[in-house]
C-alpha cells in the first residue's frame, strides 16, 4: 500500500513541477547527422565478415576444437561442482520465468 502511495506522490510532484526545455533545432540536428538506417553496403559487409568468420573457423578446426575442450572439461568435472552448475542454472531459470510475469 505503501509503495502505490509513493508512486501517486511521485506521479503527482513530477506533473506539478512539469517543465518544458526549448530544443531549438537540437533534435533535428541530431537526426540529420545520425547515419541512414538503410545502409546497405554496411549490411552486406557485415554479413560478409560474418561468413568468413563462420568460413575460417570451420576450417582452421574450431569445431573439433571446441567439442574437444567441451569433453574434456565435463569428464574433468566433480560431482560438486555438477551441484554448483546445476543450483546456478536453476536460478538463472527462475529468475527468468519470473521476469516473463
Amino acid at each position: 500500500m505503501e509503495e502505490i502511495d509513493n508512486d501517486k506522490l511521485l506521479h503527482d510532484f513530477f506533473a506539478e513541477n512539469k517543465q518544458e526545455i526549448a530544443d531549438n533545432g537540437f533534435s533535428q540536428r541530431v537526426m540529420h547527422h545520425l547515419p541512414s538506417q538503410s545502409n546497405w553496403l554496411v549490411r552486406i559487409r557485415t554479413a560478409l565478415i560474418v561468413i568468413i568468420g563462420t568460413i575460417l573457423f570451420v576450417w582452421l578446426g574450431g569445431v573439433e576444437a571446441t567439442l574437444r575442450n567441451m569433453q574434456e572439461a565435463i569428464a574433468n568435472i566433480d560431482q560438486k561442482s555438477l551441484i554448483i552448475i546445476a543450483i546456478v542454472l536453476l536460478y538463472l531459470g527462475m529468475k527468468k520465468i519470473c521476469s516473463l510475469t
